[in-house]
């Protein structure tokens, strides 16, 4: 598959790199605003690089498209993509405002093409496993989940001003991952938060540290809590307890060796960031998205999940405005 790339900054090097090197795909072009950026992007894996999406598109080469650009330019995009019938992959989020979510949504299934969502946590190896153990009831009934999600060091702080917070941001993830792993949509969230890692993210609105718990009509609860800052690494951990047992999917290490001293025992600490902890999970998504793409799958994370958890996140927001748990609205 001749695939376009839209966005050319760091998670498009990650999609570009994956193209290039998979058997069944090719690095059509990549289009980025920032013309060097295209270019040199472009230039490394024998790609075209332009500036305007649409001419590129407008490709009859072209057979399917990443967008990894700003979020407030992922509905428009997908609607191009959409009227040209190819099959789509976006990073997540849609967009920060439902009723545009909805409305970019209706207009892709009208245009009968697929489009899968960048919930790449979904595609990695550990959790994927742990999900599939919870499926086959090695936990028994699920009672209890817990994901711990930090990021050892906030984001820039103009990052923060556009990404819609740190619930539409970071945590959408792990919000995705709840319903993943619940089996079932919860129907309740309450939310609380705090600034405790820098006081300019809370004069920028926003909140650096969180817990979310959900709940299920059952009564099953999940419980989420992320910080921007992890001294040690980017820490990434799922429990699942229930009726037989429990699950859990701790941090990989860089290394499996153990140090073993009069002092004290040691071992690696966590991946430094993202990038790090989840190639596995990257390459995994495009092949899926290239398998989706040529029929032989259906699409593991769709918009319609991504919608879903932009309202959990959108139902976090309010809880911690209003002090107190809320109902979740469809």
């Amino acid at each position: 598959m001749r695939l376009a790339l839209l966005g050319a900054g760091r998670i498009g090097q990650i999609h570009a790199a994956n193209i290039h090197h998979h058997p069944r795909a090719q690095l059509h072009a990549v289009v980025d605003v920032n013309a060097e950026a295209a270019k040199s992007l472009a230039e490394r894996y024998g790609a075209k690089a332009a500036t305007d999406a649409r001419a590129v598109l407008e490709d009859p080469a072209v057979n399917g498209v990443f967008i990894c650009t700003s979020t407030d330019t992922h509905v428009g995009l997908i609607l191009e993509a959409a009227r040209r019938k190819l099959p789509i992959f976006c990073e997540k989020p849609i967009d920060l405002d439902l009723a545009k979510v909805d409305a970019c949504l209706d207009e892709v299934r009208r245009a009968g093409v697929p489009l899968v969502l960048g919930f790449n946590r979904r595609f990695d190896p550990h959790f994927r496993a742990l999900r599939d153990a919870v499926r086959r009831g090695e936990a028994g009934d699920v009672e209890i989940v817990k994901i711990t999600s930090r990021d050892p060091a906030p984001p820039p702080l103009a990052y923060i001003r556009g990404s819609g917070g740190l619930f539409r941001d970071m945590m959408i993830h792990d919000l995705d991952m709840a319903r993943f792993l619940l089996g079932e949509e919860p129907v309740e969230l309450f939310a609380t938060g705090a600034c405790l890692v820098d006081p300019a993210i809370g004069e920028a609105g926003d909140i650096d540290t969180a817990m979310v718990i959900l709940k299920t009509r059952r009564g099953a609860l999940c419980h989420i809590d992320n910080s921007r800052r992890a001294a040690y690494g980017y820490d990434q951990r799922i429990e699942v307890f229930g009726s037989k047992g429990m699950l859990q999917a701790a941090n990989p290490l860089p290394t499996t060796v153990t140090r073993y001293t009069r002092e004290a025992v040691r071992s690696d600490t966590p991946y430094p960031f993202f990038l790090d902890r989840y190639p596995e999970a990257y390459r995994a998504e495009l092949e899926h998205f290239l398998d989706v793409a040529t029929g032989r799958a259906e699409p593991l994370v769709t918009g319609s999940d991504g919608r879903a958890a932009l309202v959990l996140a959108d139902a976090a927001l309010q809880s911690l405005k209003l002090g107190r748990p809320v109902p979740i609205s469809r």
